[in-house]
């Protein structure tokens, strides 16, 4: 009876016309919570009225309503188990974790109340990831690649995992949107 009570106060406040049932079904607590953070956010960034003086700042401003997401890039031509390119993943996952919380704090927290979005997509070189990268960096987003350790099936120092964001669905979309899903 508490999380009914807490869904139709949440729903009252944010002005959402959701059935009880439907707000339950869709995780009312997580979507709730996230349409709370967003509409703070928004209504903060509108009294705020701040212009922005650097491209960097204006990607990265967390008090856009645009969904974010992770991107996990992972190289075809090593030929990786699906064991270990589940670890690599995570290494990226952690590793975009803590630049995110260093350069861009509010994108972190926006993109942790909307669920932590990833997306694993795939490239076929070194080469097509170190240009991402260099894209992904260019365009004021986190990137952070994964070199192996060279323990198991990979050569040391070998290049396997990019990870981009978290980060705007469509400045991200920008740089790999063209790239197959994994």
């Amino acid at each position: 009876m508490k999380l009914a009570a807490l869904s139709s106060a949440l729903c009252t406040a944010l002005d959402v016309r959701l059935p009880l049932w439907q707000a339950l079904l869709l995780g009312s607590t997580t979507y709730l919570a996230s349409q709370l953070l967003r509409r703070t956010l928004h209504t903060t960034a509108a009294t705020l009225g701040k212009k922005r003086s650097s491209k960097k700042e204006t990607l990265l401003e967390p008090f856009s309503s645009e969904d974010t997401k992770l991107v996990l890039i992972v190289r075809t031509d090593l030929g990786m188990s699906k064991g270990k390119i589940a670890a690599q993943c995570c290494h990226a996952t952690l590793g975009c974790y803590k630049r995110a919380a260093k350069e861009a704090p509010g994108v972190l927290k926006a993109w942790e109340y909307a669920g932590q979005a990833k997306v694993t997509l795939k490239c076929g070189s070194e080469e097509e990831m170190l240009q991402l990268l260099k894209s992904a960096r260019e365009k004021g987003l986190v990137a952070q690649t994964v070199c192996d350790a060279g323990r198991t099936q990979i050569a040391a120092g070998s290049r396997t995992v990019l990870g981009v964001g978290p980060g705007p669905v469509s400045v991200i979309d920008s740089v790999c949107g063209h790239l197959k899903l994994y």
